[in-house]
């Protein structure tokens, strides 16, 4: 690791160096996602998003401990043409998304059930990610507090026994 950070070092000092010596700039690569454009070099408008979520989170509040919570995200497409959600996956394995792969057509909407498996005591926040139109995204959030359940439905009382031993 400490050769890689070295050698990596002496190419960029090398690299500015000849930089200064030929007068060129260097420059960082650009990352920024493409600007889409016309054959005349002007900007095209980025198309409008297609998916709209009525609501992207939910608090299931206290849930109590080994009882799995559900809750169903309704989505809209709202473009002219079908939508087609490609994935949709869990932060983690303790939840997991239900969805149609069915393509969603203009105008209509669909749901994504989302199950959260209560078995670890204590708060979460968990998120679930669309993938839609082969790259774009958008995240649901599901959090709450999982509660220890009693061992028993009531708690014990040792007068029983004393009524017991009277009668």
């Amino acid at each position: 690791m400490k050769k890689f950070a070295i050698l990596t070092g002496l190419f960029i000092t090398i690299l500015s160096t000849s930089a200064q010596v030929t007068g060129t700039a260097v420059q960082a690569p650009n990352t920024a996602a493409p600007q889409l454009s016309n054959p005349n070099g002007t900007a095209l408008p980025r198309p409008a998003d297609m998916l709209q979520i009525k609501e992207n989170s939910h608090n299931f509040g206290k849930i109590p401990q080994g009882r799995p919570a559900t809750y169903i995200f309704e989505i809209v497409n709202t473009g002219d043409t079908p939508l087609k959600l490609d994935n949709v996956h869990a932060s983690c394995g303790c939840t997991t998304p239900e969805w149609s792969r069915d393509a969603i057509p203009a105008g209509a909407t669909a749901q994504i059930k989302v199950g959260y498996n209560a078995y670890s005591e204590g708060s979460f926040t968990k998120t679930v990610t669309i993938v839609y139109n082969t790259n774009q995204t958008k995240m649901l959030t599901i959090s709450g507090e999982v509660y220890k359940v009693p061992q028993t439905s009531a708690p014990e009382n040792s007068s029983v026994q004393l009524l017991k031993q009277v009668n």
